[in-house]
């Protein structure tokens, strides 16, 4: 009992210890050292109660991409300002302009909250680098559709200012899980013209990182691993997401295969999810196909279970010690991603554009999936088929954790391998602990 209670209390004092030295806002994913979403204004102009600002939302994460319905970004007005006009978003409110009679302010808030304009919004109010729905590509995909910007006016300002500092900057993209520094006055942004042959400065930038921590995100399992190879014929299920049970604060609702789902079903519950045996809206199955001279073959499946709810721009992020150069990938792209203090190397998977970038939904019949086969190149001073190297270590869906098999459970290797020299030590433990009883009970 006291070594019990050592050992906990070794735990809790290991918890504390990292719960001092980080915290929610300055903690990185190892995975993804550098990610976080950059928002910038940059003061354009100065105007006669005020100012015209440029915002930019910038994502650097590698994989972590802004989906549906989009991003939404919200401040505190130091002072008493207004948005006068907005170019390429939209506040959601309006606020009590009753003050104003002459010229009636975009948004009187106080705490205005910004979304971006959808595609095929009027051109008088789009701006460059805008109308993208709200939608930010994760940098390592596709860095030139991984930011965007709108144009503001403020006012309502004593003349002669240089403009307040906008407090508490928050961000939803598009739920919760994002944690803003407060904006800080920083080098004005210098940007070329005239084919860069001029250079021109803003006259004032702000700016914040944003990043996130899916503690603070709170969400349920999206997506579970399975495994299975080509030596055993046993598949290591996925481990249970418990997204349909009652105990989850937002509980799915789930149908059995084969049983139909109506556009109402839809209407009145759109996170609707197939029955399964892991219960989870999404799957990634890692099968070992085949053992080559110089190479691994891979098969790498993604089933959706989701009855309403498709994946545009998906993307799977697999730690794996294979990918020490990069791997061959046939239906997916695929690139390596640089990483901080992880042994093993990370890929990152995502569908080719006009082909299989779109995770469908499920139908009666079977879920919705995208597949690839995969070649990683052996390494024969560290890749044996013991000690489950064969699996990846971790698997992110949309930058998600998914829920990850025990090592216990890993389909074993055949009878008379190399890999069951450890099933002898074993035996051996065990006949050593039947002996000591027997020696304590003469």
């Amino acid at each position: 009992m006291g070594l019990i209670n050592s050992r906990i209390c070794h735990s809790v004092l290991i918890l504390i210890l990292l719960a001092s030295l980080c915290s929610f806002s300055d903690c990185y994913d190892p995975l993804d050292p550098n990610g976080n979403v950059t928002v910038t204004f940059d003061i354009l102009q100065w105007t006669v109660d005020g100012y015209v600002a440029r915002v930019t939302i910038q994502n650097y994460y590698q994989y972590r991409h802004v989906d549906k319905p989009g991003w939404q970004l919200g401040w505190t007005w130091t002072k008493n300002e207004v948005i006068w006009s907005m170019n390429g978003a939209f506040a959601t409110q309006q606020g009590d302009c009753s003050t104003f009679t002459s010229q009636i302010p975009h948004s009187c808030k106080i705490d205005p909250v910004i979304v971006d304009l959808l595609p095929d919004a009027a051109n008088e109010n789009k701006s460059s680098d805008s109308c993208h729905g709200g939608l930010l590509s994760a940098w390592a995909i596709n860095p030139l559709q991984s930011f965007s910007s709108f144009e503001i006016t403020v006012g309502h300002l004593e003349g002669n200012t240089t403009g307040y500092i906008p407090l508490n900057l928050t961000l939803m993209a598009p739920g919760p899980g994002y944690t803003c520094g407060q904006l800080e006055d920083t080098d004005p942004t210098v940007s070329s013209v005239i084919g860069g042959r001029r250079q021109e400065q803003v006259f004032r930038t702000w700016k914040s990182s944003c990043t996130y921590s899916s503690y603070l995100a709170n969400k349920a399992p999206v997506c579970c691993v399975s495994y299975s190879t080509f030596y055993n014929p046993i598949i290591t299920s996925c481990p249970q997401c418990i997204c349909c049970r009652s105990s989850n604060p937002n509980p799915m609702s789930c149908i059995g295969k084969g049983n139909p789902v109506t556009q109402s079903d839809l209407a009145s519950k759109p996170d609707i999810v197939q029955c399964t045996d892991h219960m989870c809206p999404l799957r990634v199955h890692w099968h070992l196909k085949n053992n080559y001279k110089d190479q691994w073959r891979v098969k790498l499946t993604i089933s959706n279970y989701n009855y309403g709810k498709s994946y545009s721009d998906w993307n799977v992020v697999v730690q794996h010690p294979g990918f020490s150069q990069s791997p061959i990938t046939y239906s997916f792209n695929s690139t390596v991603l640089p990483t901080v203090g992880i042994t093993d190397e990370v890929a990152l998977f995502w569908g080719l554009e006009h082909y299989n970038s779109q995770l469908l939904t499920a139908d009666e019949k079977q879920p919705g999936s995208v597949t690839t086969e995969v070649l990683l190149e052996k390494d024969s001073k560290s890749f044996t088929l013991r000690n489950g190297w064969a699996f990846p270590k971790r698997i992110y869906f949309n930058g998600d954790n998914c829920e990850m098999p025990l090592p216990d459970t890993f389909p074993m290797l055949p009878n008379g391998s190399l890999s069951q020299k450890p099933t002898h030590h074993h035996f051996i433990l065990l006949f050593l602990i039947i002996l000591t009883l027997k020696t304590l009970l003469v």
